[in-house]
Parts: structure tokens; C-alpha cells; sequence
């Protein structure tokens, strides 16, 4: 089953990707920097990767022909982000790709002039990137992650759904990476109201994942929220694996979570902005200014459970859930 529809901020966002540009390219090999989180060769990065390369063949621009590709990834590392970004600006490309927050603020230190188009950056206002979703301004443009903090009290709410026996959730986050401090008060809200007492769990090393999941699910009718950002997308694996060892309950930002084992995600498509970004790039290419071009917030969300992760927690999933998920794992 694929999926709910919710109206963007702007909206139109989804015609980004069949708009026609009528100037053509011109012989000059157009240069195309990308800061990314995942490598090629690793799953998620290779999908990332064919998305936009193949939308920018629609539009015109052929890798290895009028295009060419600097790729870069930062493994979700501040400080390999900090060089790598470097590395690229120093290239002088026409337009860089930032995936996400980390590559987004690596690459604000090293250049104010070099169009940028984001991909994945929740309250790019709140984090000082743009001052205007409409008309950003600058040299920098993209699409957001979450459209509002309200996203952040639906995963309260599911949690409650799932595991109502949980009255204590840990918010899962890395203090130095995202933007979780923006959605703190509308969780915390949202869990006073269902009777859920939040601690909010700081990680950034890989160490701190057993020990602290294994501390926070010594006590009874303990769960937790996942919040979005770089690092713990990179260290998905080692944290699905941390909850069903010590049997927590848990929800994540992202329906590709529960594909991978998680027990509930709940999220935007990631995929559908690598695409739509592709419309940008053409467009900046073409010789548009990235401050011309709106920020836009997502248009597509997928709630995904998985049944098989359920039944090892000894969770039975209410039917009513079951049948506003838009996937099921068995």
C-alpha cells in the first residue's frame, strides 16, 4: 500500500519533477559537487545516488557527457563533513547536493557564493540556513525533512498505540547533529498528555548505544523515540539491534527503519526529494538563483510496521493500526 498525500507548505512540489526547461544546455561540462551521508556502495546510498543521477538524465544532464559528478560522503563525521566540504567548494562546482544538516553545515563554513540545494534538512529556519522558506535568499535552496513539529508529537501517539503499557520513553538523539532540540517541547507535550514520562538519551559514540539502551531498559515499561539525524541514520543497524536485544519497544523517523527490523517508523518518503532536488539542480544550472527557488516541505509520508518485530517484544498490534500502515512487514 502506498501512501497518504499531505499538502506542502507551498505546494506544487511534486510538479517540480515534470517541469519542462526550455533553455538547453550549453557544450561546457557542467561540474556537480555532492556531500552525501552514505556511500554508493552502501545500500541506501546507491538508491540515493541512481535517483537523482537518473531524474537528471530526464531533464538533460548526462554523467560522463555534459555532466560530471564529484561525490563525497561523510559517514555521518563532523569533522570528515568539515574536510570533504572543503574539498569541493575548493573545486569550484557549478551547484553541490548537501544530503543532509551535517553536509549542509560543513559546507555554509566553507562558502557563501556556491549554489547549494539541500535534500534532507528538517527546520532549515530554526537552524539558520535560510531566514525565508518562501524565498531563501542566498545561495541556498532545498527540501525539508519534517514540515513541523507536530510530525514529532505523531510519534508519541503511535508509541502509545503500540505499547501502552510504556510510561517511560527515552528520546533517542545526538546532541551535536539534527535539529531534535526543535522538536523536544512538542513530544514532550504530547507524552505529558498520555501519562509518558521522557529522558532524553544523548548518543554520539558507537559505545554509548549498548550501554545506554541497556541502563534505560533496566526498568519496567520503558520504550523509546528515535529521533532523525545523521548519525544514528548511519548507526541504524547497531540501534534496531540494541532495542530487540533488551526488548524495547521503539519508534523510528523513517519507514526504512522498520524495514530493516525496527518496529514502527513513521516519516517522509526520502526518496522522493533526491528526485525532486534533480529539477533544482537543472534549474540553477540553467542559470536561476538558488534564492529564487522556495524551500519545499514534503509531500509524501509512509507509516510502516513490522509484525515480525512486534511478536518478539510480545506486542500485538491493534488492528486499527494495522490498517492506516501503508506497509506491513510479516
Amino acid at each position: 500500500m502506498r501512501r497518504r498525500e499531505f499538502i506542502s507548505l507551498l505546494g506544487g512540489a511534486a510538479s517540480l519533477c515534470t517541469r519542462t526547461s526550455f533553455a538547453q544546455p550549453n557544450d561546457r561540462v557542467r561540474l556537480l559537487g555532492w556531500l552525501a551521508l552514505s556511500a554508493p556502495d552502501n545500500p541506501a546510498g546507491h538508491t540515493v545516488r541512481a535517483t537523482l543521477t537518473n531524474a537528471l538524465r530526464r531533464l538533460g544532464w548526462i554523467e560522463g557527457q555534459n555532466l560530471q559528478i564529484e561525490h563525497r560522503w561523510t559517514n555521518g563525521d563532523p569533522d570528515r563533513a568539515r574536510t570533504l566540504a572543503k574539498e569541493l567548494v575548493e573545486l569550484r562546482p557549478d551547484v553541490i547536493v548537501a544530503g543532509t544538516a551535517l553536509s549542509l553545515a560543513a559546507l555554509v563554513r566553507e562558502t557563501d557564493t556556491t549554489p547549494i540545494v539541500f535534500t534532507s534538512v528538517s527546520f532549515p529556519i530554526e537552524q539558520g540556513f535560510v531566514t525565508n522558506l518562501v524565498k531563501p535568499g542566498g545561495n541556498i535552496t532545498g527540501f525539508t525533512q519534517i514540515p513541523e513539529v507536530s510530525l514529532a508529537a505523531k510519534w508519541v501517539e503511535l508509541l502509545k498505540e503500540m505499547a501502552p503499557s510504556a510510561h517511560r520513553s527515552a528520546l533517542m538523539f545526538n546532541p551535536t547533529l539534527g535539529a531534535a532540540k526543535s522538536m523536544f517541547a512538542a513530544i514532550e507535550t504530547a507524552a505529558t498528555s498520555y501519562g509518558i514520562e521522557t529522558i532524553r538519551m544523548q548518543i554520539d559514540k558507537i559505545d554509548q548505544i549498548e550501554v545506554s539502551v541497556a541502563e534505560f531498559a533496566s526498568k519496567p515499561n520503558s520504550s523509546v523515540i528515535v529521533l532523525p539525524d545523521p548519525w544514528s541514520f548511519v548507526h541504524r543497524d547497531l540501534v534496531i539491534r540494541a532495542m530487540s536485544e533488551h526488548r524495547l519497544p521503539a519508534v523510528y523517523p523513517f519507514g526504512f527503519w522498520a524495514r530493516q527490523g525496527g518496529l514502527i517508523g513513521y516519516g517522509n518518503d526520502l526518496v522522493e526529494p533526491i528526485r525532486l532536488s534533480a529539477s533544482y539542480v537543472d534549474r540553477i544550472l540553467r542559470g536561476e538563483k538558488p534564492g529564487d527557488l522556495p524551500v519545499q516541505q514534503p509531500t509524501k509520508f509512509e507509516l510502516v510496521v513490522n509484525l515480525k518485530t512486534a511478536k518478539a517484544l510480545g506486542l500485538e498490534i491493534p488492528p486499527s493500526l494495522l490498517g492506516r500502515a501503508d506497509e506491513v512487514i510479516e
